[in-house]
């Protein structure tokens, strides 16, 4: 499913315009975005839960040259399902 094909069904599903459906879920992905940058988690209580995941740095090696090469500490977005969602699958 992609966004349109998503935007379609949530405008099915809550009897919406296509437009305003477009518009809730910008608006939910820039809620989400805004609150992991500030280091927040998001809880939708049955779907699961946003959260910033921390990689710390560590060491690696070019597969071109062989030579050892330090990879810096990263962070990126993850998502936890919630119980109500992995028993529907």
């Amino acid at each position: 499913m992609n966004k349109s094909e998503l935007i379609d069904a949530i405008a099915a599903k809550a009897d919406i315009s296509k437009a305003a459906a477009g518009k809730a879920l910008d608006g939910m992905v820039d809620a989400v975005t805004d609150a992991l940058k500030a280091g927040d988690t998001v809880t939708v209580v049955g779907f699961g839960t946003f959260y910033v995941g921390e990689r710390a740095e560590r060491s690696g090696r070019n597969p071109k040259t062989g030579e050892t090469i330090t990879i810096a500490a990263a962070k990126s977005p993850k998502f936890r399902a919630g119980k109500a969602l992995k028993d529907a699958l």
